[in-house]
């Protein structure tokens, strides 16, 4: 365990002094804790070997880590699960191989990483632990053997998917892919995250929407302050309950399920206090059902209320299906779902290889997809 700074600067030594990419995960606690940040971060390079490193403790030392990690290529698996909290720790690639999206190129059915190794080293992977409270201190012996098994073959579970790519001639679609994802901005926050309340659809009247928007933000500032998983604080399911039961005293809040047992009545009044608060809201400030959107509308409503967009779309899905098939590439690589909607719902005025860049496509997607595409977008209902 790297957990001190005399073996923090000689954990910058020796991945100084490595060779060849650097293998990365990461372990969170986001079922446990608030947020995703990095409990622990995975560490293996030729040369160097394997460090795991706690970087709670070491907080704001890892400029020099920085530095020796601006260069050489990172592998990681699903690298966007892991890139963000990263970030927080002031690590950024300068180049990387994503060994999940290597396989769905390289058209394998099972991209998980044990899959992976199974199949293109013939080794099988530990597991049981991915799941756990990488914030518990300190960590077993058995999770720290677990960690370290994530990156101990991930360097050449990266040659052998790059002598796969290569052989299918896929080998420059993968370098914008993952150039794609190491330059990806941080995502926008959310316009009103608290729509995404699971069980949401049960909602059916503004007043018993304000409720779950009053106890989501509530429970979302207790579990910041405590630093615990929002749904380990009140579970979304319990939201939607008392949103939609909308009980008229403290005493029938309590009674239903979830609020009747110990912990949530001890917390009783501070959810009581939220459904007071959407209760005493005036209808002008309700939240609508909806927010507008600047996208197409779902699908389904499609043929109903534009037909000749649901005819585009058809033609279109088809045309990526074969590409798809021909390629052996999943049909969502071929071209982002939700882009692939707005282009048939409103085709572009101008030159279709504009709109689709400026959409997000990759170069390689452009080549492929355009003149079918643009086939497609012609289509009649």
């Amino acid at each position: 365990m790297v957990n001190r700074p005399d073996t923090l600067n000689n954990l910058v030594t020796r991945v100084a002094a490595g060779s060849g990419p650097v293998a990365v995960d990461t372990e969170r606690a986001s079922g446990f804790r608030y947020g995703a940040r990095a409990y622990l971060v995975q560490l293996r390079r030729a040369g160097a070997g394997t460090a795991l490193l706690d970087p709670i403790p070491l907080s704001g030392q890892f400029r020099a880590l920085a530095e020796a990690l601006d260069g050489p290529e990172w592998v990681l698996h699903s690298a966007s699960q892991d890139l963000p909290c990263l970030a927080e720790l002031g690590l950024r690639p300068a180049t990387l191989f994503d060994t999940e999206l290597a396989g769905r190129l390289a058209g394998l059915p099972r991209v998980g990483l044990g899959s992976l190794v199974e199949r293109l080293l013939g080794l099988s992977l530990e597991k049981g632990h991915g799941a756990a409270d990488w914030s518990r201190r300190p960590l077993p012996e058995t999770w720290l053997v677990y960690a370290a098994l994530d990156v101990e073959v991930l360097i050449e579970l990266r040659d052998a998917l790059e002598e796969l790519l290569v052989e299918q001639g896929k080998r420059e679609w993968a370098a914008q892919e993952f150039e794609a994802i190491r330059t990806a901005p941080s995502p926008s926050p959310q316009a009103d995250p608290w729509r995404r309340t699971s069980g949401i659809h049960r909602v059916r009247r503004p007043r018993q929407l304000a409720a779950v928007r009053e106890l989501w933000q509530t429970r979302d500032e207790l579990a910041s302050h405590r630093d615990i998983a929002p749904g380990r604080v009140l579970p979304d399911s319990a939201i939607i309950e008392a949103a939609v039961a909308a009980p008229s005293s403290e005493e029938e809040l309590i009674a239903l399920p979830v609020f009747r047992g110990r912990a949530q009545r001890r917390l009783a009044d501070y959810w009581w206090s939220a459904l007071r608060r959407a209760s005493a809201l005036p209808t002008s400030a309700l939240p609508p059902m909806t927010l507008p959107s600047d996208g197409p509308p779902p699908v389904n409503r499609w043929a109903d209320r534009k037909p000749e967009a649901a005819a585009r779309l058809a033609a279109a899905r088809a045309a990526t299906t074969v590409l798809s098939e021909r390629y052996q590439v999943p049909v969502e690589n071929i071209l982002q779902p939700d882009l692939l909607r707005r282009m048939c719902w409103h085709p572009p005025d101008g030159p279709l290889t504009d709109a689709l860049r400026a959409g997000g496509a990759r170069q390689w997607q452009i080549e492929l997809v355009a003149s079918p595409l643009e086939q497609a977008l012609r289509a009649r209902a």
